[in-house]
């Protein structure tokens, strides 16, 4: 009887990491990638600020999902820790605490979307401010949030890069999941770089975003593994 709830603890594990895999891709999409996408201009603040003002809801649904991302990753860090600590101890050590440091970060940018938050709420100490003033404002921390944002993913083309190394390492998944987890976490890694440093080349930044789609479809490749073999294949280390 405990085997047989040991056998089944050791299937529904990989699979409820490979659904919290793509459970963040899902609601990060929509926080990180749709909710800016449609607020933000970032070289318009007049414009923001009443995009801001037309899409109340969007924005607090963006931050609640900013949050909900936030306790995914660090529930999927600890169970990543648990399948694959056996093949590299190391390289999973790097990858986990390189992924708990992207998620204090992505929780302390938080705040650059408390101002615009506040601001939005227009309580009555802001009335010493111009429009102007509040439009200038709003956008400059919608700034600070984006860079904020390749602040946290510095990390986690560590935890990328590392990652892959322990998959590849693994006897268990395949190698090539592993060489373009590591390849993608090179572009993660080279774009912030790129942007965080101000580094203004159309083929620098071609060659990073060729990067991305490879680390996108290995990410999503790992995930479904998770999902489809990784409850057959995968040991759970006590």
């Amino acid at each position: 009887m405990i085997f047989l709830k040991l056998q089944n603890q050791e299937r529904i594990y990989p699979q409820l990491a490979g659904l919290m895999y793509l459970l963040i891709a899902i609601v990060g999409g929509l926080s990180i990638g749709y909710m800016p996408g449609v607020i933000v201009d970032y070289d318009n603040a007049s414009v923001t600020f009443q995009n801001l003002l037309e899409n109340k809801e969007l924005f607090r649904w963006g931050i609640i999902g900013d949050i909900i991302v936030l306790v995914l990753e660090v529930v999927l860090t600890v169970m990543l820790f648990r399948l694959f600590k056996a093949y590299s101890r190391t390289g999973i050590f790097i990858a986990t605490y390189s992924r708990i440091a992207m998620a204090i970060i992505m929780g302390m940018n938080l705040i650059n979307y408390m101002i615009p938050g506040v601001i939005m709420a227009q309580p009555e100490f802001l009335n010493s401010f111009s429009a102007e003033q509040l439009e200038s404002l709003t956008l400059l921390f919608f700034k600070a949030h984006k860079y904020g944002e390749m602040v946290w993913q510095v990390f986690f083309s560590i935890h990328l890069f590392t990652l892959g190394y322990v998959i590849y390492k693994s006897r268990k998944t395949p190698k090539v999941l592993g060489i373009l987890m590591l390849i993608g976490g090179i572009g993660y890694g080279g774009d912030c770089f790129r942007q965080l440093t101000f580094i203004d080349s159309e083929i620098v930044s071609t060659f990073f975003s060729v990067l991305l789609v490879m680390a996108v479809i290995a990410e999503l490749w790992f995930a479904f593994w998770l999902l489809i073999k990784g409850g057959k294949e995968t040991k759970i280390e006590a």
